[in-house]
C-alpha cells in the first residue's frame, strides 16, 4: 500500500500554533498529520496546502508568504525524510531515496488578487496546485454558497446558539454566554451541536430546532448556478495550466466547475470533495460533475469531514465514520469509474473524524474499502495511482 493525499491544512495549523506560543513541528505532533506517522503508514506523497482566510489576516499575500517561509523551514529541518515535488520525476527520485514527497498547494486563489504575476511567483515558490476559491468571492470566481443565504444562516445560528446556551444555563444554574462563536467552518451543520440534554425533546426546543434546520438546509443545499469564473478568472486558470499549476475546483461554484471544464484542456482536480447524491451538501460534487471530471482524466479526493459525508439533525453530534467514507467511494466509483477516485482527507482543516482520526488510519480505510468490494488493483489506483496519473499529465 502507498498513499497520496491531495489535501491537508497542517501547515496553517502548525504556523497558527507557533504564533500562539505553542511549540509544534511537522516531524512529530498531535495533529492529524505528522511525518513520522506518515512514514509508518507508507505515504508516498502529501499535498500541503497554504490555507489563507481572505477575511482576518490583513494582506492575504503576506499571509501566504509567511506560510511559505514556514514550509521552507520544515523542509530544511526534515530534509532526511522529506523532499519537495517541483516536477513529476521528483516523486520517483524522492521515493528511491527513502523520502516522503511534499507537493505545495494554495487553498484560496484570492491571495493573488487577480494578478497573474503573483500566480507566476507562486509557481516559482514551488506551488503546483491552487484551490481557486475558498468560501469567499474573489477575483477568480465564486464559492458554491449563496451569499444572501449565508447572512440569513449566520443570524439564525446565532439565535439558535443563544437559545441552547440559555437552556443549558437554566438547567445547571450557570450564566450563559452568547458570543456567537461557531464550532464549524463554512456553515457545516455541526455548528449547532451544543443543545443540552435537558432541553432536547421538549416541544419548544423541537420547534426552534426545526426553524433553524430550515435555514441551514436552504444554505447547505442551494448551489451557486450562476456565479462562475470571472473574466480575470478564466485568464488566470488558462495561465495556471500553461505554467503547470493544477486547478482545484473544490469549494468552487457549480457554475465555476463547468467554466473550468470549458477553459482547460488538461486534467484538473477536486482535491477534497465527496458525492452530493450521498450527502446533499453543496461542497460535494453532482453525478454529472463526477462524470465530466472523469471524462477529462481528473481526480476527486475523498474528504473525511463528517458534515460532508453524512448529515445529522441540528443538536446531534456527527462524529464521522469510515463506513460513510466507503459509501461515497462506492458511489463515485459506480458513477465515474474507479479512475476518478482519490484521497483528499482535509486533515487538520476539519474536526477529527472519529473513524479516521489521522494519517495512521489509512490502512483501516484500505481494509474497509476492500471489504466493500474494491479489488487490490482498484485500491492501488484510489490510494495513489490515479493522482500519480494526473501529476504525470500536468506537472511535466
Amino acid at each position: 500500500m502507498k498513499v497520496i493525499d491531495m489535501h491537508c491544512d497542517t501547515l496553517s495549523e502548525l504556523l497558527g500554533r507557533r504564533e500562539r506560543g505553542k511549540a509544534a513541528g511537522l516531524r512529530q505532533n498531535d495533529c492529524h498529520v505528522d511525518l513520522l506517522r506518515m512514514k509508518e503508514s507508507r505515504y508516498l506523497l502529501q499535498n500541503f496546502a497554504m490555507f489563507v482566510v481572505l477575511e482576518g489576516f490583513g494582506d492575504p499575500w503576506e499571509r501566504v508568504c509567511a506560510l511559505h517561509r514556514y514550509y521552507q523551514e520544515e523542509l530544511e529541518r526534515n530534509q532526511d525524510i522529506l523532499a519537495p515535488v517541483l516536477r513529476f520525476s521528483d516523486i520517483a527520485e524522492n521515493e528511491a531515496q527513502g523520502k516522503l514527497s511534499a507537493l505545495l498547494t494554495v487553498e484560496e486563489g484570492g491571495v493573488c488578487r487577480g494578478e497573474t504575476e503573483k500566480l507566476r511567483e507562486l509557481y516559482r515558490m514551488g506551488v503546483r496546485m491552487i484551490t481557486l476559491t475558498w468560501n469567499f468571492d474573489n477575483e477568480i470566481g465564486h464559492p458554491n454558497f449563496d451569499a444572501q443565504k449565508k447572512q440569513q444562516m449566520k443570524h439564525v445560528m446565532k439565535t439558535w446558539r443563544e437559545y441552547t446556551a440559555g437552556m443549558s444555563a437554566s438547567a445547571d444554574g450557570t450564566s450563559a454566554s452568547a458570543d456567537g462563536t461557531s464550532a464549524c467552518a463554512a456553515g457545516a451543520s455541526a455548528c449547532a451541536a451544543g443543545a443540552s440534554a435537558c432541553a432536547a425533546g421538549t416541544a419548544e426546543w423541537e420547534q426552534k430546532r426545526r426553524e433553524a434546520q430550515f435555514f441551514v438546509d436552504a444554505y447547505l443545499h442551494t448551489p451557486n448556478l450562476t456565479g462562475g469564473l470571472t473574466g480575470k478568472g478564466r485568464e488566470m486558470v488558462a495561465e495556471m495550466e500553461g505554467l503547470g499549476i493544477i486547478p482545484d475546483v473544490s469549494h468552487l461554484s457549480d457554475a465555476g466547475f463547468y467554466d473550468v471544464l470549458e477553459v482547460t484542456k488538461k486534467p484538473f482536480v477536486a482535491s477534497h470533495s465527496n458525492a452530493r447524491a450521498v450527502c446533499p451538501n453543496v461542497r460535494n460534487m453532482t453525478d454529472d460533475m463526477i462524470r465530466r471530471l472523469a471524462g477529462r482524466g481528473g481526480v476527486m479526493g475523498l474528504n473525511f469531514c463528517a458534515d460532508f459525508l453524512e448529515e445529522k439533525p441540528l443538536g446531534e453530534k456527527n462524529p464521522g465514520t469510515v463506513e460513510a467514507v466507503v459509501r461515497h467511494a462506492r458511489h463515485i466509483a459506480d458513477v465515474g469509474g474507479v479512475e476518478v477516485l482519490g484521497l483528499g482527507s482535509d486533515f487538520d482543516g476539519i474536526d477529527t473524524n472519529e473513524g479516521l482520526p489521522g494519517v495512521q488510519s489509512m490502512e483501516k480505510l484500505w481494509h474497509a474499502l476492500h471489504e466493500a468490494g474494491f479489488s487490490e488493483d482498484a485500491l492501488d489506483k484510489v490510494f495513489y495511482g490515479n493522482v500519480l496519473r494526473v501529476y504525470r499529465d500536468t506537472l511535466g
